[in-house]
């Protein structure tokens, strides 16, 4: 069962590992509360961007994301500015299109991303403007899975996919579980 998004709720998170559900659970509020959605994946550096830095092979790291922009454009959506357009992922190109998502000036906008609760002065940025975390839990075998058929459906073999998962989606997920107990609320999915 999906939660009530809180009363008075500008901007809700969701958190949880790479494949947990995070942009599930955001479309269902989407469209049963007519909630915006704003993920965060929107703030990957492009892969021009990773290679200059010598990140390319671990996209998907919080170090591969702009989280000083993202906690800017959280900002603008708490102050209610007009105009706000955030950047969305696209992943059939595997990169960040910017001006991409409409954000209205009032209403709930729901976030989603793995780092929200990472306790790191960048991140602690993008918290800071949350009204409420929730974090994702999933079965690691589910999740691992249907991280592997992600990867395979946008273009990696089985075999990469799966040195993929182990290799950057696996240790970015135990970062991203460190950080459970800093949620408002827990939601376990299936």
């Amino acid at each position: 069962m999906i939660p009530p998004v809180p009363s008075g709720t500008r901007l809700l998170g969701i958190t949880g590992a790479p494949g947990a559900g995070k942009s599930t659970l955001a479309a269902a509020l989407r469209e049963r509360d007519g909630v915006a959605v704003v993920p965060m994946d929107g703030f990957h550096y492009a892969d021009v961007e990773l290679v200059r830095r010598g990140l390319r092979e671990r996209k998907g790291a919080p170090e591969t994301f702009d989280a000083e922009g993202y906690a800017a454009l959280l900002r603008r959506v708490r102050a209610g500015e007009a105009d706000v357009v955030a950047p969305m992922f696209e992943r059939d190109l595997e990169q960040p299109l910017a001006g991409a998502i409409p954000v209205p000036a009032t209403g709930t906008v729901v976030t989603e991303g793995n780092y929200l609760l990472l306790d790191e002065p960048r991140w602690r940025a993008v918290r800071a403007q949350l009204d409420v975390v929730w974090h994702v839990v999933l079965d690691d075998a589910v999740r691992i899975e249907r991280l592997v058929e992600r990867h395979v459906r946008f273009g990696k073999t089985p075999e990469e996919a799966r040195a993929w998962v182990a290799s950057v989606d696996e240790p970015n997920a135990r970062l991203v579980e460190a950080c459970r107990e800093r949620a408002d609320l827990v939601v376990e999915l299936s």
